[in-house]
């Protein structure tokens, strides 16, 4: 694999170069002569002259191959230009072979650096390093919800644009466009979903509470060749078991006590359409029968009828269940499983939606705020540290409990920033998850230390709750000696004592 370090070339650089003792090797050279990378990238907001000249220098330092991209900025802190140039060389850079990133963050402007802080954590994964005299060279990181808080105002302001660049979801089509996403497993079902759509075959989408089910199956049948007739959503879990068979297939006036006319059913209202059947793995199995042989034949017979009713139904089902442990304990038919999971779908849980939380979170908060200055409601903020413990938290009621969560927050809050206390106490669930904590996939930017610190900021919070901020008690609640070790603690990783 190839590896490349891409740098702004800084006025320390240049003084190197022009052999300014104090400036040493520079921030580039001391990076080349401290590891080794196959090609150095340099961007150039200098004067041509000058950087040809630092080119051939640094190359007699180390024989690294170096390739220029001169960029005219119309001043060194212009967010928007140095992000466009930036994007601009990675994609010439990444275009043809398997490589590895490398950004510096030390030479340029603090800008160059707010920026390739927030490509490393959005668009092009890449390592990032620093260097120094006094220390050398180092590896650091920095999850983009922590630099948030040192990017400075202007750009969060002025470039809302290049950010949702960065993050927002490109849909695969407009009727998939009210599911928010960025991640891959979510591009991906997106993409099974779109192809699926237009075949009127049974779809089974999987998932726990709370994922978007039905969201999707909406979806679904609006790009679909059904979608001028109508979807039918039924929560089959909420009919009585023995109104199953009438409220799915209607029933002939008479036909039962309480039988006072002619009824169509769900089938017979989705005649043409799309007939959502939710949670269908509660369906008793009388009426799984009946549902099977409606599947087979593409005809209904209502309650109370002799005569069979021929359908035109899109049936998408959903569940919440393992429908295939119920097949085989029997409590669900196989052959009617198989009839209905032709095409199965899995949402994934959104623990597993790698930054997609962030994207919802701001997404709802602002369709919140949005509600709340239509009723002369003032606009409130979340807190970086509110946001960052929302973020970590597992969320097992996956977006709905997000978007309940966000609502009591929104409602229940008293100032205009809401505070990270504010927004543990709206989470209902239990914000230790153990388990979560500890079967975290390693890789994929895992970091040890920001795990322990995210368990002891948590014990930390929850010992100054109990203990109605008593110092003293806080600290026995925690087995802590005494006063000093909580300070200390909480010094360390920034936990307020208020």
């Amino acid at each position: 694999m190839k590896r490349i370090l891409l740098a702004w070339l800084g006025n320390t650089d240049l003084n190197a170069s022009a052999g300014n003792e104090k400036a040493g090797l520079g921030p580039i050279g001391l990076a080349i002569t401290s590891r080794k990378f196959d090609q150095l990238v340099l961007l150039s907001n200098h004067p041509k002259a000058a950087t040809t000249a630092y080119e051939k220098w640094i190359y007699g330092l180390r024989k690294v191959p170096a390739k220029i991209h001169y960029e005219n900025l119309s001043r060194p802190n212009n967010y928007e230009e140095i992000y466009r140039a930036a994007v601009r060389v990675i994609e010439d850079t990444t275009s043809s072979e398997k490589i590895e990133l490398t950004f510096h963050l030390s030479p340029g402007t603090p800008a160059m650096t707010a920026i390739w802080i927030i490509l490393a954590n959005t668009r092009f994964p890449a390592n990032l390093i620093e260097t120094s005299i006094q220390e050398g060279i180092r590896d650091t990181k920095i999850p983009f919800e922590i630099a948030a808080e040192f990017i400075p105002d202007l750009f969060r302001e002025s470039d809302k644009a290049i950010l949702a660049k960065t993050s927002a979801p490109v849909p695969i089509a407009p009727e998939f466009s009210a599911i928010l996403y960025k991640s891959k497993q979510m591009r991906d079902l997106i993409d099974q979903a779109h192809r699926v759509a237009i075949r009127s075959v049974p779809v089974l989408i999987e998932g726990e509470s709370g994922t978007g089910k039905e969201l999707l199956a909406r979806a679904i049948h609006s790009a679909s060749p059904r979608r001028q007739r109508e979807f039918i959503p039924v929560n089959c879990g909420a009919i009585p078991p023995e109104l199953v068979e009438s409220e799915l297939f209607g029933h002939l006036k008479g036909s039962f006590t309480g039988a006072i006319s002619d009824r169509s059913g769900f089938f017979g209202r989705a005649d043409g359409g799309t007939l959502f059947l939710d949670e269908v793995g509660e369906l008793p199995i009388a009426a799984q029968v009946k549902l099977l042989r409606v599947l087979q034949e593409g005809e209904i017979t209502p309650v109370g009828s002799a005569r069979p009713k021929k359908v035109d139904v899109r049936v998408i089902s959903a569940t919440n269940r393992d429908l295939m442990s119920a097949v085989r304990n029997g409590y669900f038919r196989d052959d009617l499983f198989f009839r209905l999971a032709v095409i199965a779908l899995r949402i994934p849980p959104l623990r597993n939606r790698e930054g997609d939380i962030g994207l919802l979170i701001d997404d709802t908060w602002k369709r919140l705020n949005d509600e709340a200055s239509g009723l002369q409601i003032p606009i409130k903020e979340l807190s970086t540290s509110a946001r960052n413990l929302l973020l970590h938290y597992s969320w097992p009621g996956n977006i709905r409990e997000l978007q309940n969560t966000l609502t009591r927050l929104a409602v229940m809050s008293k100032a205009k920033s809401v505070t990270k206390v504010e927004a543990s106490m709206a989470i209902l669930g239990d914000l230790s998850d153990r388990t979560e904590i500890l079967n975290r996939s390693l890789g994929n930017g895992f970091s040890l230390s920001e795990t322990l610190g995210e368990v002891a900021r948590h014990y930390l919070m929850r010992a100054l709750k109990q203990a109605e901020g008593n110092k003293s008690e806080s600290a026995r609640l925690l087995g802590m000696a005494n006063y000093q070790t909580l300070k200390n603690w909480l010094a360390k990783y920034g936990v307020s004592e208020n």
